[in-house]
C-alpha cells in the first residue's frame, strides 16, 4: 500500500512537471507567434486601427484586404491585356531565354506568325526569322534601358506558292526592360512613312531634273543680253542672273540629295586614301576670301596628318558646308574652331564595305555665332527646315547654308565652288548628314557651352592610327 502511494505521488509529480514544461513551451511558442504576427502586421499596409482589434483579427482583416487588392490588380492586368490585344501597335514579351511568352494580334500580323504558334513558350527565333529583332532584345536586356531600332522585315511564308506575294516592309521596335530579365517589345509598321518620304524625295528629284534645262537656258539668254544693254538696264539683268544661279544651285543640291538617296549607303562612294587634315585646310582656303571680309580666322587643333578611306569630293563638300555655315553666322573678328580627335569605341562601327572599326574620328566645328534655337536642334538636318524667328531670342535666323556650286551631275570637285552668291535654303546640313551617313558616320548639332555658337560634331569610323598633334591658326 505504501509503495502504491509512493508510485502515485511520483506520477503526480511527473504530470505536474510535464504540465509546467508544456505551459512554458506554450508560452514560448505564443511569444514567438506574437512577435512574428506583429512583424507581419508591420509589413502589411492596412488602415485598420490597431487599438480596436486584436493582432489575430488585424491579420485576418489584412489578409482579406490583400486578397481584394490582388483581385483588383488581376482585373487591371486583364484590362491591359485586352487593350494591348486591340491596340494598333504590336507588342510581344519574352523571358530571360528569349522564349515568347505573349504577344497581341497586331504583333502576330506584323511578324507573320500563325495564330496557333503561340500556344506554348518557344524560342522567338523559331517563330520569327528576324535577327534584328533578336539583337534589339539583347541590346535592351544588356543596357537595362529602353532601346529603339529600325529595320526592314522580310516575312517568310511556309507556303512556297506565296513566296512571290511576300512584301518586305519597314519596322521600328521599342525595347522595354522588365523584371526577371524579361523584355517587352513594341512594334510599329513604318512602311507608310518610308513610302511617303521616298515619294517626296522622288518628286523633288524629278522636279529638279525638269527645272535644270530651262534654268540653264534662261541663264544663257540673260548672259547674252548682259553685254548688249545699257548700264541703267544692266542691273536688272544682273539680278536675273544671280537669281537664276541661286535656283540652279538649289536644283543641283536636290539632285545631289536624290543621287545619294537612291543608292545603298556607301554604294555610291568612290573612296580612296585621303588626308582629312589637308582636306580641311583646302576647304578653308576656298572660303578664306569670305572669312577675310569679317576678319575671321581658323583655329585648328588635332593631328598634322590623318589618312582615311573617304570619298574625297563628297567629304570636301561636307567640310565646305560646315565651314561656310560657321562663317556666315560668326560675328566679325572671331575665330572658328576645328578640332579633330581619335576615340576608342566599346562596340565596333559597321562600315559600308562590311568591315568593323573599333575607333572613330571626331570632327568638331565650333563658332561664336548666335547658335541654333533650342527647339530647332532636332530638326536642323531636315531638308528646307527653318526655325521660327519668334523663338530665336531676337537673334538672326540660323538655317543651314547652301553653297554656290556650278551645275554638275557627276562630281563635287574643289574647283566647282563659286563664292559669288551664297543663299540659304535649308539644304546645306541635309547634304552633310546624307554624305556622312553614306560613310557610316553620324553628325550631331548643338550649342557650345563656352562660345554659345553652333557646335557641329561629325563622327566617322577609322582604322589607322598615326596622330601627331599640333595647333595652328589661319
Amino acid at each position: 500500500m505504501q509503495l502504491f502511494a509512493i508510485e502515485l505521488a511520483v506520477r503526480v509529480l511527473c504530470f505536474l512537471l510535464g504540465l509546467i514544461v508544456g505551459l512554458a513551451l506554450w508560452r514560448w511558442q505564443r511569444s514567438r507567434y506574437n512577435v512574428r504576427l506583429k512583424k507581419l502586421l508591420g509589413d502589411v499596409e492596412t488602415d485598420i486601427a490597431t487599438s480596436a482589434f486584436s493582432s489575430t483579427s488585424q491579420l485576418a482583416l489584412a489578409i482579406t484586404h490583400s486578397q481584394r487588392d490582388r483581385c483588383q490588380l488581376e482585373q487591371q492586368v486583364e484590362i491591359y491585356k485586352q487593350i494591348l490585344q486591340i491596340a494598333p501597335i504590336g507588342y510581344l514579351q519574352v523571358d530571360d531565354e528569349n522564349r515568347l511568352l505573349w504577344c497581341n494580334v497586331k504583333a502576330r500580323e506584323l511578324l507573320a506568325m500563325a495564330p496557333d504558334q503561340q500556344s506554348k513558350p518557344r524560342l522567338l527565333l523559331e517563330l520569327v526569322r528576324s535577327y534584328e529583332l533578336d539583337h534589339l532584345i539583347e541590346q535592351t536586356r544588356e543596357a537595362k534601358n529602353p532601346c529603339t531600332s529600325d529595320w526592314t522585315f522580310y516575312p517568310v511564308s511556309p507556303d512556297p506558292s506565296k513566296l512571290s506575294q511576300q512584301q518586305a516592309y519597314a519596322l521600328r521596335g521599342y525595347g522595354l526592360p522588365l523584371p526577371a530579365d524579361q523584355v517587352g517589345i513594341f512594334l510599329e509598321n513604318r512602311q507608310e512613312a518610308v513610302t511617303l518620304v521616298q515619294q517626296r524625295d522622288r518628286w523633288a528629284s524629278d522636279v529638279a531634273h525638269e527645272l535644270k534645262t530651262p534654268l540653264t537656258s534662261i541663264r544663257l539668254v540673260a548672259e547674252t543680253l548682259q553685254t548688249r544693254l545699257e548700264p541703267p538696264l544692266r542691273g536688272w539683268v544682273d539680278r536675273l542672273i544671280n537669281e537664276t544661279i541661286r535656283l540652279s544651285n538649289l536644283v543641283q543640291d536636290l539632285l545631289d540629295l536624290g543621287q545619294i538617296d537612291r543608292n545603298t549607303p556607301g554604294a555610291s562612294l568612290k573612296t580612296r586614301t585621303t588626308d582629312l587634315v589637308e582636306l580641311i585646310f583646302s576647304a578653308w582656303a576656298n572660303l578664306e576670301p569670305l572669312a577675310r571680309k569679317k576678319h575671321l580666322r581658323l583655329d585648328y587643333s588635332g593631328p598634322d596628318r590623318l589618312l582615311m578611306q573617304l570619298d574625297e569630293p563628297r567629304m570636301y563638300r561636307v567640310l565646305f558646308n560646315l565651314l561656310d555655315n560657321s562663317i556666315k553666322y560668326s560675328p566679325p573678328r572671331q575665330q572658328i574652331r576645328v578640332q579633330v580627335g581619335i576615340e576608342a569605341l566599346s562596340q565596333g562601327l559597321s562600315e559600308p564595305d562590311g568591315c568593323v572599326a573599333n575607333q572613330q574620328i571626331r570632327l568638331e566645328v565650333i563658332d561664336a555665332g548666335p547658335g541654333f534655337p533650342e527647339n530647332a536642334l532636332s530638326y536642323v538636318f531636315e531638308r528646307f527646315y527653318r526655325a521660327d524667328p519668334s523663338r530665336s531670342h531676337n537673334v538672326p535666323l540660323r538655317v543651314p547654308s547652301v553653297t554656290s556650286v556650278t551645275d554638275s551631275a557627276q562630281d563635287f570637285g574643289h574647283d566647282q565652288v563659286d563664292l559669288g552668291e551664297r543663299n540659304s535654303s535649308g539644304l546645306g546640313l541635309a547634304i552633310v548628314r546624307q554624305i556622312v551617313e553614306a560613310h557610316a558616320g553620324t553628325v550631331n548639332a548643338s550649342n557650345h557651352p563656352d562660345t554659345g555658337g553652333a557646335w557641329l560634331q561629325v563622327c566617322l569610323p577609322w582604322h589607322q592610327l598615326e596622330p601627331t598633334s599640333k595647333n595652328k591658326a589661319s
